[in-house]
């Protein structure tokens, strides 16, 4: 049977088990949206506010279901408008497949009205793009679109398609289900060699990012740990790979991170990083970074080996697969002396945490009081900035996945779309968002489509009136000299919320912390936004300045 290109676009994604996409139409894909109209039963279509909120939404479905996203754009500003969102999924390795339309063939390189070259535009942030000139070929790309963005390490990928190429017409020819592929062989040898390194470590020290939760194997992670009596550290990516409560864990790690984290890279003699890249935010100081430790890098991506910090082994491979065999080969291990030296460092140098009083409400209190009410399946989406910080410092994660954040390149503004994307794929588990209003500010409007859809999203902004993070930098590093920080805007959040359809909230006293969240989760009639107001001096403690270590961590202001 003959179906045009759009249809066949639509039968292709069904048969890779797509049943959400998130978009917003447009003139270049009117031919997808009318084959999505006839599909959809089958296919749920999440209508955004602008482009970018659809690509965090995908990404927030891809990052907490384990799926790969869909999203959908038409061309020119439609296509630009989903760049700072594939940057962000390219910079966490979140598996994404991006759909744009383009002018007819016969118009490119014209300068037609809505022409981009998305293709050469998004080149370096994923990790295959294709340009359709065919309907033939779609079901083989979007096939290999799937397999490229959820095999090995994960990313996105774009799949351009000019106008025409959806209309004509021709026979479909179905694919399979795409394979996964986990990546290159792990090398016997070069395991070996590693596991006699751990058996021979005294102060053993575990370093975990994304690839860990991303691949699914925080159970071998924590069987391996144990195993092997090392401590674990993490970097964003990390968080929620290992339970906050496990005497294991000692929490992030680098900037940030805390005083028992960044003491013990200084001084375990083999620091084991899995599925971790060595950020500048982790290792300012590169050639200082765990400086009296044996490295070994275990990670599926052979670009990461050497690229920031050296490594004197490497293991290539799943690192489900790696830490599974790992733990086969080496024996069970005690360090007494290196536990005892962490343990005590940990009950000395814990988080600063003050109880709010009055109206200086604390928002490390907020973000703790947060944890009975999403339970342990419970997902936390956060924007970026000092609330983003704390949230990785003080709440309390159980589970994998349930820790959504952009790590990686930053953005401000991610929050809201990714909410909406977890909350979609995940209707059965409760979603908050903790956002600065400098964050919100930025899609703020991605409100309308969880209200629309009825998402029982619970939405906390951190409102200082300042710009925190920067605020803090220019306090710590710029003598106080606040340049277009505090932002002082007079946007009532409450007025907001209840104008789009949401319910609005507020809490402006200690006491109302517990009683106002109570409310909001017990809503249920779509989202409900609780302005949390906090002193504009909150900072965010200890933190390493740019290019330091840990002998340069700060712990307070004075």
């Amino acid at each position: 049977m003959k179906l045009t290109g759009a249809q066949i676009l639509i039968e292709a994604l069904l048969a890779q088990g797509t049943d959400v996409v998130f978009g917003y139409p447009g003139g270049a894909v009117l031919n997808i949206y009318d084959a999505l109209y006839e599909r959809r039963e089958a296919i749920r279509h999440i209508l955004t506010s602008h482009e970018q909120g659809a690509s965090h939404a995908a990404d927030g479905y891809a990052r907490s279901t384990g799926k790969v996203g869909v999203v959908i754009a038409t061309s020119g500003p439609g296509a630009t408008n989903l760049v700072t969102g594939i940057a962000t999924a390219y910079h966490d390795s979140v598996p994404l497949v991006a759909i744009t339309g383009n002018v007819p063939q016969a118009l490119l390189g014209r300068d037609s009205f809505q022409e981009v070259d998305i293709v050469s535009i998004t080149k370096t942030v994923v990790k295959k793009n294709f340009f359709v000139t065919s309907p033939a070929d779609l079901p083989g790309i979007v096939r290999e679109a799937f397999e490229i963005a959820a095999s090995g390490r994960k990313g996105p990928v774009l799949i351009d398609i000019p106008k025409d190429v959806t209309a004509m017409k021709t026979e479909y020819i179905p694919q399979p289900h795409y394979q996964y592929q986990t990546g290159p062989e792990i090398d016997p040898a070069s395991l070996a060699e590693a596991a006699q390194a751990i058996a021979a470590s005294e102060r053993p020290l575990i370093y975990c990012g994304g690839g860990v939760t991303f691949s699914d194997s925080s159970e071998a992670l924590l069987a391996f740990a144990k195993k092997i009596q090392a401590p674990v550290c993490t970097s964003m990516m990390g968080l929620s790979s290992i339970p906050t409560d496990s005497e294991l864990n000692l929490g992030l790690v680098g900037m940030h991170g805390t005083a028992t984290a960044n003491m013990a890279v200084s001084k375990c003699d083999l620091l084991l990083a899995i599925g971790a890249r060595f950020s500048d935010r982790v290792a300012g100081d590169r050639k200082n970074f765990a400086r009296n430790a044996r490295i070994i890098h275990l990670d599926i991506d052979k670009k990461e080996i050497n690229k920031n910090v050296e490594a004197q082994l490497w293991v290539l491979g799943h690192v489900g697969e790696t830490l599974a065999r790992l733990t086969d080969l080496v024996p069970e291990v005690t360090h007494p002396e290196w536990m005892h030296t962490i343990f005590r460092h940990k009950a000395y140098n814990g988080l600063p945490f003050a109880k709010s009083e009055g109206k200086n409400v604390n928002p490390r209190e907020v973000i703790t009081a947060l944890r009975p009410f999403l339970g342990e399946e419970g997902i936390l989406v956060t924007d970026v900035g000092q609330h983003q910080m704390l949230a990785a410092q003080y709440y309390p994660f159980v589970k994998p996945r349930t820790f959504l954040s952009s790590s990686g390149l930053g953005t401000m503004g991610y929050g809201m779309g990714a909410a909406n994307g977890a909350a979609v794929g995940n209707p059965n588990r409760r979603v908050a968002l903790v956002t600065g209003d400098g964050s919100f500010h930025m899609n703020m409007a991605e409100l309308a489509v969880a209200v629309s859809h009825q998402l029982p999203l619970v939405v906390v902004i951190m409102n200082n009136g300042v710009l925190g993070m920067v605020h803090q930098w220019q306090n710590l590093f710029y003598g106080g000299r606040y340049s277009q920080t505090e932002i002082g805007r007079k946007t009532d959040f409450v007025a907001f919320a209840e104008s789009f359809g949401a319910k609005g909230l507020r809490i402006e006293d200690a006491s109302q912390i517990r009683p106002v969240l109570e409310e909001a989760f017990a809503w249920g009639q779509g989202p409900c936004v609780v302005d949390c107001r906090i002193p504009s001096a909150e900072r965010v403690f200890p933190i390493i300045p740019a290019g330091g270590t840990e002998d340069d961590m700060i712990y307070a202001e004075d």
